[in-house]
């Protein structure tokens, strides 16, 4: 997985904090989200839009 296909930062867009691509959906929250108990599920059931490759982009990133 190339995590760089899924994960931007521009600088227009949530002051240039890494985010989903094509989403406003930051790396930093959703591992924020996840460390206060959220599982996968609810992140997909709160954010449809957010797919499972999205989200091992996520987890790519952040071992980074």
């Amino acid at each position: 997985m190339n995590w760089q296909d899924y994960i931007v930062s521009d600088k227009n867009i949530l002051l240039a904090k890494p985010t989903i691509k094509g989403t406003r959906l930051s790396v930093e929250l959703i591992l924020e989200l996840l460390s206060t108990g959220w599982t996968e599920q609810m992140l997909f059931d709160s954010y449809p839009n957010l797919t499972e490759t999205q989200l091992q982009a996520v987890f790519a990133y952040s071992q980074i």
